[in-house]
Order: C-alpha cells, then structure tokens, then sequence
C-alpha cells in the first residue's frame, strides 16, 4: 500500500472520528432562517422570480409567498415548501401563485407551465388543493403528483387525487391515472404510461431533489431526539429545510427518510461519499426497491422548525 494511500486513509478516518461533533457545533452556532410557513423557498436552480422581482440563492429559506404572490421561472426551476412533508417544484417556464398559505388549509394555482408536488406526509388535519383551470384538485393520499397547465393535465405517479365534476360530485384520480381539467372535458380518469412521462426533465429533477433532501435529513436526524415534533428543520450543510418524523419511510421516488435520533452525519454514514455543489457529502440516505408512501400516526400535527433545538413558526 502506497504512502499516498496511507495518508488518505488517515485523513478519512480522523475526518470520520470529529465529523460528528463538528456538524453538531455547526447546527448549533450557524443560524437559521426564521421560520417556514407554507410557501417558504427551499431551492432555486437558474433564473427566478416572486411577483416579478429576481430571487437567488440568498433568498432560499428566508423569501415566502404570500396570499397572491406569484413564483415564476424562465430558464431556471424552484421548490417551495408547502405543509411538513409536502414538496412543490417548478419546472421550466412556469408560474405558480399563492392562493391560501393557511398551513390547514393550502392552496396553490399553477398559471402555466408545469410543477410537482411531493407529498410525503398527510397530516388529518392538512387540506391541501392545486389549482389548474380554475379546478381544485384535492391531494388524499403521500405519493407524487405533475400538473400541467398548459395542456390542462394532472398526472397521478402515486397516490390519489380528487377533482369535483361540477354536479356536486367529485372524479377520483387514482396512481397512473390522469384528468384533463380543461374547460368542456369529460373529467374521466384515463391510464398515462409512466414509464414515458418519467423520463421528462422536470421528473428526472424531482428525483434528484427528493434524493438530496433524503440525505439532509440523514444528516441532522440523529441530532434530534424524543420530543420533538414532526416538520421542517433546517440544515445548514445543504442550506434547505428537510422533513423530520417519527418514523422511516420513503419518498415517492424511494429515497429513505430517517425518523428522530436516527442518520450520521455527512456520507460517513454508510455508502461512500460523493461530491455534492453545496459542500457536504452524500451517501447517507437509503434507498428502497419500491415505493411506500409516508408514514401516519406519532405525535401531534407538526410544524415549522428551526434549525439548533427547532422552534414552530406560526402564521
């Protein structure tokens, strides 16, 4: 074994030794964005705007919409916090406006272009509707949802959706199943071929996404322990909010999410590390050979938390 080996070894294993602590140091003395409340900014990958003023990576944490307020991205795509465990993002040339950012009752209106929602975790107490054609769509069910306002489309991946028909009754959107909500459809459910729409680019980022925000939570998951609630922490290694519950699960696209007092810090928690654009290292989170929804059940209704001992945003 060379000598260049040798030292390499060496310095992982004393990085491996103090990584811990360090991070733990670093939560505690770096600090975090006030609040996050339904509408929060959590990425922005290119260019952005909130009521037709540039957003940039400073505003990530901070900047939230409000009732009105309309997100917009040309070449460039965003993610925005909805309730704990709900993820919206913006693909190219898009717009989403804020209906009501209430966190028990949310609505958000895609405009035009497209944008998927995430939904990890449904609280009973959560109601949560998008927008598309002047149609609420109400989301039932963890699992993932595209909206396509331009060609008056809503896609269920997983999970389940409802839309009312206008006689008083409502179509059920089950996974693999898509509604045309534009004016004069039939508003019946017809299959989509998923293996097809998982291939376009805003998909393939979600992925991506949900993959990184798998590993902040691996990350400060263990730095949390009994007591505390499920929501949104923050962690100031990959500089976004991540979702934090009582239990494991996985994301629609099967990305592991630790509970409370599980993960590691960094990639030295199992599977190697990997170079990641915003410093820290990725390797920790788990991967599944299928899909789950989110976990129910554990504690009361969550909220917004802080990073370093986590407090509830109210709004």
């Amino acid at each position: 074994m060379n000598m260049l080996r040798l030292r390499w070894i060496s310095v992982m294993a004393l990085a491996a030794l103090f990584a811990p602590a360090l991070f733990a140091l670093d939560l505690q003395n770096t600090p975090a964005p006030d609040s996050a409340v339904p509408g929060t900014l959590n990425y922005i990958q290119g260019s952005a705007t909130i009521d037709g003023q540039p957003v940039g990576q400073k505003a990530v944490g901070s900047a939230t919409l409000t009732p009105g307020e309309v997100i917009s991205t040309t070449q460039g795509r965003a993610e925005v916090l909805l309730t704990p465990g709900v993820y919206l993002r913006l693909g190219n040339e898009s717009a989403v406006r804020m209906v009501n950012p209430d966190i028990a009752n949310t609505v958000v209106a895609v405009d035009h272009g497209r944008a998927d929602v995430e939904v990890d975790q449904l609280f009973k107490q959560n109601d949560i509707h998008v927008v598309e054609n002047n149609v609420p769509v109400q989301l039932l069910k963890t699992g993932l949802y595209e909206f396509d306002a331009d060609r008056g489309a809503v896609l269920v991946f997983s999970g389940e959706a409802a839309a009312p028909k206008g006689d008083g009754h409502w179509t059920l959107v089950k996974a693999h199943h898509d509604l045309n909500v534009a004016e004069g459809a039939t508003m019946r459910p017809a299959e989509f071929d998923v293996n097809q729409q998982e291939q376009s680019g805003l998909y393939r980022w979600s992925s991506l996404r949900s993959d990184y925000l798998a590993e902040a939570n691996q990350q400060i998951a263990g730095e949390y322990g009994a007591g505390y609630a499920p929501g949104w922490y923050w962690d100031p290694w990959m500089w976004d909010y991540t979702f934090l519950g009582p239990y494991p699960f996985y994301s629609p696209f099967g990305w592991g999410f630790y509970p409370f007092g599980w993960g590691g810090w960094g990639g030295f928690y199992g599977g190697g590390f990997y170079g990641h654009p915003y410093g820290g290292f990725r390797g920790g989170a788990f991967r599944s050979g299928g899909e789950l929804g989110g976990f129910h059940g554990g504690g009361g209704f969550g909220g917004f938390h802080g990073g370093g001992g986590g407090f509830h945003g109210g709004r």
